[in-house]
């Protein structure tokens, strides 16, 4: 089952994410560990776009009818 949730972060709150997982990665690179899990998760926080603010339809829409 591939659960997927979503967290909203302002600037600072991303910025202090992304550098917790860098030092994780700079860490796992240090004692010769694979770091390619922590590296995509940092890609994803980076990539992911900004919220426009605009409404998806989805379960509690769903849910109330």
């Amino acid at each position: 089952m591939n659960e997927q949730k979503s967290v909203t972060l302002d600037a600072y709150e991303e910025g202090a994410v992304i550098e917790g997982l860098n030092k994780i990665r700079k860490e796992k690179l240090q004692k010769g560990e694979c770091p390619d899990f922590v590296s995509d998760l940092m890609l994803k926080v980076i990539r992911t776009p900004p919220d426009t603010g605009r409404r998806r339809a989805g379960r509690k829409r769903d849910e109330a009818r």
